[in-house]
């Protein structure tokens, strides 16, 4: 508890340095970066009180002849496997509650953006962890395989896509350890007519396009019921005034995607939505950013009339 309550003030004073490195190698931009650092702190800071939370039970007399004693006990080595999207979040959501409850942890980040967890955990180190109580493994499947086949590690946490983590939860189970698996979403928005009009398309332009849609909750869909169909050009308008840029430029609103791969899978998703009939009210594809000619841009994107 000590170490932690150390480690959250050590966060504070290292935020913008920690936001820099994610905006360098993820893409995002800084007022988002931030963001991700500062979610992650708050369960720091969770952890900080995690004494009073997990305390055993007592009951006695709870039928004739019988008592009842809960002990709280560390399974012993833990792991977890992150994604790119928040790459301080969520290892920040892992580590600190796995080891104030007594657990040694190994620590796995995506392979495209290791920068802010290696930071984290030197910070943590300066805050006055043992050595070798938090371990971070770099890779990919053979990282991945690792950590699912070993047999001192009890138990996994995985936040990533559909596909690697049915295949962690599979792997791991196997080996008998505990697994939870966090995979891809879907976020849907119904706009009733009585809603709020400034405050919804506000919404909806921030849901859609925060951390480029790179987030398991980002809004890909939006259903608008009776009046509320007649925002539709305000909504594009609000898109399209969105300012695509590198995530460390002034006023940027959106950055890269991750990769080119991603790029051409969202490119190759529009052109599969113009081809089943859906009409192009705004089309993000073609945007050229200053400087950054052959960077992963998309801009926003709006599709209507999709059946």
């Amino acid at each position: 508890q000590q170490i932690f309550l150390r480690y959250q003030q050590l966060i504070k004073d290292n935020l913008k340095e920690i936001s820099k490195l994610i905006t360098f190698e993820q893409g995002k931009t800084l007022a988002d970066a931030e963001g991700d650092v500062f979610r992650g702190l708050q369960v720091v800071e969770h952890a900080c009180s995690v004494t009073s939370l997990i305390l055993g039970e007592t009951m006695p007399s709870i039928t004739k002849d019988m008592d009842t004693y809960t002990y709280r006990l560390p399974l012993g080595v833990c792991a977890g496997i992150a994604p790119f999207n928040f790459p301080a979040m969520i290892p920040l959501w892992m580590f600190p509650m796995a080891m104030v409850c007594g657990n040694t942890f190994l620590m796995k980040p995506s392979e495209r953006v290791p920068g802010a967890l290696m930071f984290l955990a030197k910070l943590f180190q300066d805050a006055g962890a043992p050595d070798g109580t938090l371990n971070i493994i770099h890779g990919q499947h053979e990282a991945v395989n690792f950590i699912c086949d070993h047999p001192d590690i009890r138990a996994i946490s995985f936040v990533g896509s559909n596909q690697a983590g049915e295949y962690i939860y599979e792997r791991g189970s196997r080996n008998g350890k505990r697994v939870q698996a966090n995979m891809g979403a879907k976020n849907h928005g119904v706009v009733m007519p009585d809603a709020n009009k400034e405050n919804t398309l506000n919404q909806l332009v921030g849901a859609a396009f925060g951390a480029a849609g790179q987030r398991c909750m980002a809004l890909s869909t939006a259903i608008l019921v009776g009046e509320a169909q007649k925002w539709l050009p305000e909504l594009v308008d609000r898109a399209k005034n969105l300012r695509v840029n590198a995530g460390d430029q002034p006023g940027a609103d959106l950055g890269p995607l991750i990769s080119p791969q991603a790029k051409e899978r969202v490119c190759h998703l529009i052109e599969k939505g113009v081809k089943e009939g859906a009409s192009l009210l705004l089309d993000g594809r073609n945007i050229k950013v200053k400087g950054y000619e052959n960077g992963n841009f998309v801009g926003p994107t709006i599709l209507a009339n999709v059946k």
